[in-house]
């Protein structure tokens, strides 16, 4: 199930690796990702690593592919968007963010607005932040699809003002950024904000005395029969109490990806076509996608492409069933939140190996720079992208490709 990088280096695009942003809609969905240099090897955002960026990722995830379909927010610089390369790139999916001016450069708003003019006639859509509203910036404002509102720069006082003004003076969408509680979530949200950033959604939402779902209880049993090496039979007993259980497995092991020859209808066949390490991943993989209560589609997703890039990154360095592992550490990374519970509760009802568990409740082990590595590719932590990198020796060609991978897998999926 892994892949080695290295046997993709043809595939690997130069050395610039991304962060990735999810951004959601009101219903918590994933409706596009912000893309931006997080390339240990430049500490300089220019018109080249902008391009190369835009190439890495497009190249990766064309226009057919799931990501292809999200709308890609793609920061710029004045100087790349006078590059050659916007040439190239099919605009109906991307949507440049456009920095404000330095205030030594405030006198080149006009100079500027006939090229974000042209940019915009050619399809591509643009974002502002805040700053937009603001006098100087007036000759911009009827350019803007999106205005963003940094929650982390604006005062809280100040934010209904802003957003006030912005449905007065314009029809763009706004999208609150930097969103990191469920209070922020909420206020913007109440001030008619429909699309919003940041890790509020990841957040466990713990309720006293929550107990586990069916359909959760069900899977984890099943998760626990293979850890423990159990029969055929006992694991076949699972799946035939649970009904949407066993239609998912039929569903998985007669699909074209995995490529019997002949239809499969015994849960007996499908457990021993699978084998006990696919049968925990694809269990696994199934508790992440089984939505249940008020788990946000993000959550999913968002767990699905961790467990991707962890056993991605993995494969190159740790033996296959540590590549399992490591996929199954990305998953389970978001465990409290789907279940309603604390990691430690959560992890308690099902058994896992060691070098998993030391990674999600203690942050050490084997896997534990992987998982890491992993958020850093989330966020805008730097530090630990590079450190986390370098511990492991992976370079930027590596990590970048299976990002890319990873994010397309989950996409993919439908979670």
């Amino acid at each position: 199930m892994t892949e080695n990088l290295s046997s993709n280096n043809t595939q690997a695009p130069a050395p610039i690796a991304f962060a990735h942003q999810a951004i959601l809609d009101a219903k918590r969905a994933i409706i596009g990702y912000e893309l931006f240099d997080r390339s240990v090897l430049s500490s300089k955002h220019t018109a080249a690593s902008d391009a190369q960026l835009l190439f890495n990722v497009l190249s990766s995830a064309d226009a057919d592919s799931p990501i292809g379909k999200k709308d890609l927010f793609i920061n710029c610089t004045h100087d790349s968007l006078s590059g050659g390369h916007l040439d190239l790139i099919a605009p109906q999916r991307v949507v440049l963010e456009i920095p404000p001016l330095s205030v030594s450069e405030v006198d080149q708003i006009l100079t500027r607005l006939p090229n974000l003019q042209e940019i915009k006639r050619r399809g591509f859509r643009l974002a502002f932040d805040f700053s937009v509203l603001t006098q100087p910036y007036a000759p911009w404002l009827e350019l803007a699809s999106f205005i963003k509102f940094d929650l982390s720069v604006i005062r809280p006082q100040s934010i209904g003002s802003f957003i006030k003004l912005a449905h007065a003076k314009t029809a763009a969408q706004l999208i609150a950024e930097k969103v990191e509680t469920p209070a922020q979530y909420e206020m913007v949200a109440s001030l008619g904000v429909k699309l919003f950033q940041g890790y509020w959604f990841a957040k466990p939402v713990l309720v006293q005395g929550q107990s586990l779902r069916p359909a959760h209880a069900n899977i984890l049993q099943l998760i626990n029969l293979v850890r423990k090496q159990a029969s055929t039979a006992d694991i076949e007993e699972v799946l035939k109490r649970d009904p949407t259980l066993s239609f998912n497995l039929l569903r998985f092991i007669n699909s074209a990806g995995f490529g019997v020859r002949s239809e499969v209808t015994s849960f007996k066949h499908a457990v021993m076509l699978l084998g006990l390490n696919r049968l925990f991943k694809w269990a696994a993989l199934l508790l992440t996608t089984s939505h249940g209560g008020n788990m946000p589609p993000a959550v999913g997703t968002t767990a699905v492409a961790r467990g991707r890039l962890m056993e991605l990154l993995a494969a190159e360095l740790l033996p296959p069933e540590e590549c399992d592992n490591a996929f199954v550490v990305g998953v389970f990374s978001l465990l409290d939140t789907m279940l309603g519970l604390s990691m430690e509760t959560a992890l308690a009802t099902v058994s896992l190996p060691d070098s998993v568990t030391q990674a999600l409740l203690h942050g050490n082990g084997p896997l534990a720079p992987f998982l890491e590595l992993t958020i850093a590719c989330e966020t805008g932590n730097d530090e630990a992208f590079g450190r986390t990198a370098t511990q492991l020796g992976l370079n930027n060609n590596q990590v970048n490709w299976a990002h890319v991978q990873a994010l397309v897998w989950a996409e993919t999926i439908g979670v």
